[in-house]
This record gives structure tokens, C-alpha cells and sequence, in this order.
């Protein structure tokens, strides 16, 4: 009668209270569990915003409306705000206010595009402090993770926290191989392009890109104009500027006092894993991640751990 009272207990109550290898029924005056929050789609509705930043106008939109110090996310090369994965943006925005953005000349800003990423990462700064903001986090994927980099170094008072993803430091092993790997991936649609360069071979991997893709082209209103070709001429020079050799690269990471998180592909084959390896050894206060069986878009394959992780160290 006790275990049949105890059951019927826990299903009105949803509840389930383990003790010493036992379940012990909550009593009637116990409050009843609260229902889950809806998660809601940022990504989707967000509308998209223009601000004036010197003679370009920064494309941009903001997921969510939290208190606190907002986090700015830097896209990668050829990408543009709708190429985020939404189980990523609307999971970071539920925590924190969000802002995606292209750079001058990407998609719908206007302007031209430098050819290097220090340019770009003045152009960031000053997109930064036209919405008003003194102090920010920032995420940066693959060339976005570089803009990043470069603004914790030449800009450190405007940082809080850095998060980096497919990333690594100026002369990155493996980077200067990105002309081979385009030219093989030469007549591929977006999708096998994406699914090629940024996930593994594996059955579970291109599993997950394929669902990431999907996501992606979810939102079909008020959706991003495609990159022009001198747009991505122009990222493509930026990026292997990035990648010439610098022996002092690593040196002046230790120069970074922000806390940082790194999530890595452990078969990033545009930057690989090696080098988040070398970074974390050389900043002074980081957290490594490297997903297995995850390739450049590791945050994204593994978008559920990425995200708890990102809003964790975001929080603390």
C-alpha cells in the first residue's frame, strides 16, 4: 500500500526523490515543479538592424534582451549572420544578449572588405562602440575567432571574455593549405561544402551537419544576400595573411588576462587541432575543449555541451 501511495504521489507531483537507494514520497504540502521554459527562436525573428560605423553600414541583430554585458559573435570566412547554427545562437541568447553581425562588404553591410584581419578588427571595434557598448564578450568562429584575437590584442580594454572556435594563432599550422583544400572541394554545392570542410566522414558526423544545415535555413524572411566575389577574394586574402608564419604569435597570447574558452574539432582539418593545443599552453587563464569525432564546426555538432559550457563560463 506504501509503494502504491509513493508512486501515485510522484505522478501527480512529477517528482522523483532518491534517498539511500529508495524512493520516499513528497508530502501533499510539497510545491509541484515549475514546467520547463520554452526556448525562444532569437534566430528566427530577430529582425535586422543597420548602424553607421565610418562610411559602411554594419548589418546586425540582436537575440534576446538580457541584463549584463552582451555577446558579440565574428563569423567565419565566406559566412554571413544566417550561417550561425540557431541550436547555438538561441542557446547562447537564452542566457545573454546576442548580436550577430557581417563586416563591411559581407552580405547585407555595405562597404569593402579589408584584406586583413587587423583592418577587420577595427572595423569590429568601431561597430562596437557605435551601439554604445564599453566592454563586451566575444565568440569568433574560424576567421572570426582571428578577428577576435586581434582585438584582445590591440583593443583589451573593450573585452570581458573570449570564446574561440576552429581557431588558431597568427602563422596556424595548417592554415596556408586552404587554397588546396578550396580548390578540392571546386564544384560542390553549399551543402557538400559545408559538410566537407566543417564535420568528419564519420556516419554520426555528417549527421549532425546535415541537421545543422537544416537549421540554418530555417529563417527565409528577411534573410541575408549572399557574399560577392570580391567580398570573399578579399576574406580569403585576409585569412592567409593570417596564416604567414609569425614566430612571436604564441608569445603574445600569454599577454591576454581575459578568461578564454577554446572548443575545437580534434579533426579540424582547415586548423588543426594542434593549434589550440599551442594556445592553451600559452594563455594565461583558459579552458581547452576538443570534441571528438568533430570537425571545424565542433561547437555546432555538439551544439547541446557547447552551449551549456558557453553560458556557464559566460556566467561565472
Amino acid at each position: 500500500m506504501e509503494t502504491s501511495r509513493t508512486k501515485t504521489t510522484l505522478t501527480k507531483l512529477g517528482l522523483i526523490c532518491l534517498l539511500s537507494l529508495a524512493f520516499i514520497a513528497c508530502t501533499k504540502d510539497d510545491q509541484p515543479t515549475q514546467p520547463p521554459v520554452e526556448e525562444v527562436d532569437y534566430h528566427l525573428k530577430a529582425p535586422t538592424k543597420f548602424a553607421l560605423v565610418g562610411q559602411a553600414k554594419f548589418a546586425y541583430r540582436i537575440l534576446g534582451n538580457k541584463p549584463g554585458i552582451p555577446l558579440i559573435m565574428a563569423s567565419s570566412l565566406g559566412a554571413s549572420m544566417d550561417d550561425w547554427d540557431p541550436a547555438v545562437t538561441n542557446g547562447l541568447a537564452q542566457n545573454n544578449t546576442v548580436i550577430i553581425f557581417d563586416i563591411e562588404g559581407v552580405a547585407s553591410s555595405t562597404g569593402k572588405t579589408p584584406d586583413n584581419v587587423a583592418d577587420m578588427a577595427k572595423g569590429v571595434v568601431n561597430f562596437i562602440k557605435t551601439l554604445g557598448y564599453t566592454k563586451v564578450n566575444l565568440m569568433g568562429f574560424s576567421m572570426g575567432s582571428f578577428i577576435s584575437q586581434q582585438i584582445v590584442l590591440t583593443e583589451p580594454g573593450i573585452v570581458n571574455k573570449l570564446i574561440l572556435t576552429g581557431t588558431g594563432p597568427k602563422g596556424a599550422q595548417g592554415l596556408s593549405n586552404l587554397p588546396n583544400l578550396l580548390g578540392a572541394a571546386a564544384g560542390l554545392s553549399p551543402k557538400e561544402s559545408f559538410l566537407k570542410f566543417a564535420f568528419t566522414s564519420s556516419p554520426a558526423s555528417i549527421a549532425a551537419g546535415k541537421a545543422a544545415w537544416k537549421r540554418s535555413q530555417k529563417r527565409t524572411v528577411d534573410r541575408d544576400v549572399a557574399l560577392s566575389p570580391e567580398t570573399g577574394l578579399a576574406e580569403l586574402t585576409a585569412v592567409l595573411g593570417w596564416a604567414q608564419p609569425y614566430p612571436e604569435a604564441l608569445n603574445e597570447l600569454k599577454k591576454v588576462t581575459q578568461p578564454v574558452l577554446i572548443a575545437q574539432g580534434e579533426n579540424d582539418i582547415p586548423v588543426p587541432v594542434i593549434n589550440a593545443q599551442n594556445m592553451a599552453k600559452s594563455f594565461p587563464n583558459v579552458k581547452l575543449i576538443v570534441y571528438k569525432d568533430s570537425g571545424h564546426a565542433s561547437f555546432s555538432q555538439n551544439h547541446d555541451q557547447f552551449v551549456t559550457t558557453a553560458n556557464s563560463f559566460l556566467k561565472n
